[in-house]
């Protein structure tokens, strides 16, 4: 199909005479445009100036000129196949579409360019069987994403089984620091010295596998809370 058969079908897909054609075309650009210039632009006799070229193209409902009249596929190649109706349908679905924030580009681009978020994790393992010592001057910055909880502090990795099922054997864990647990807490602690994920018991450090026995605080002994358990 040539060009002037283009502009010829386009027109009638969209149910308008050349008539109504020359009246839009002269409408828009204040100069008298006729029926006989319509109709010797589709069949082939002239061609129209670029303005008048275009304003065809708004009237038509062509979004893609290369798809429409020279039949290059881009991504609106299956747009061009629907009539003047399927068109209509999905210039509303556009529309819908443009006005949630959801499928826009801006929202897109906020999301790309979200400052990227690390958090400390500790070399040392905190042990879920015998404890180790915490270093705190030996870590790494670990990059996070959106399913780390934002309340999330520093992180540290799980050495034993003492704690599984929940927690295994290297499983990285997310640590909210603060001081102080309510019984029933699964924290992170130093009890003389040593460093173990455990929830906190009443005078005691309990292990979920129950294969483990609890550590005892005694009256004497050094504990301190690193943080709660959040992830």
């Amino acid at each position: 199909m040539n060009y002037s058969e283009i502009l010829a079908r386009l027109r009638k897909e969209r149910g308008l005479t050349q008539s109504e054609v020359a009246d839009y075309i002269t409408g828009q650009t204040g100069k008298k445009c006729s029926n006989a210039s319509v109709s010797s632009w589709e069949k082939g006799v002239a061609l129209p100036h670029i303005h008048q070229f275009l304003l065809l193209c708004e009237l038509y409902g062509v979004r893609d000129i290369q798809a429409a009249f020279r039949e290059i596929e881009t991504q609106y190649k299956s747009i061009c196949s629907l009539n003047a109706l399927g068109k209509s349908r999905v210039e509303e679905y556009i529309s819908m579409l443009l006005g949630n924030s959801l499928f826009t580009k801006v929202a897109d681009e906020a999301h790309s360019n979200n400052v990227k978020r690390y958090i400390k994790l500790f070399d040392i393992p905190v042990a879920a069987g015998f404890g180790e010592h915490l270093d705190d001057s030996s870590y790494e910055d670990l990059e996070v994403d959106d399913t780390v909880p934002e309340e999330a502090d520093f992180a540290v990795r799980v050495s034993g089984d003492s704690m599984a099922p929940r927690f295994v054997d290297g499983q990285v864990v997310f640590v909210k620091e603060q001081q102080t647990l309510e019984v029933g807490d699964i924290g992170i602690f130093s009890h003389n010295g040593d460093a173990y994920i455990k929830k906190l018991g009443r005078g005691e450090l309990i292990s979920l596998n129950e294969s483990y026995l609890t550590i005892p605080i005694n009256e004497f002994d050094s504990l301190h809370i690193f943080g709660k358990v959040v992830g």
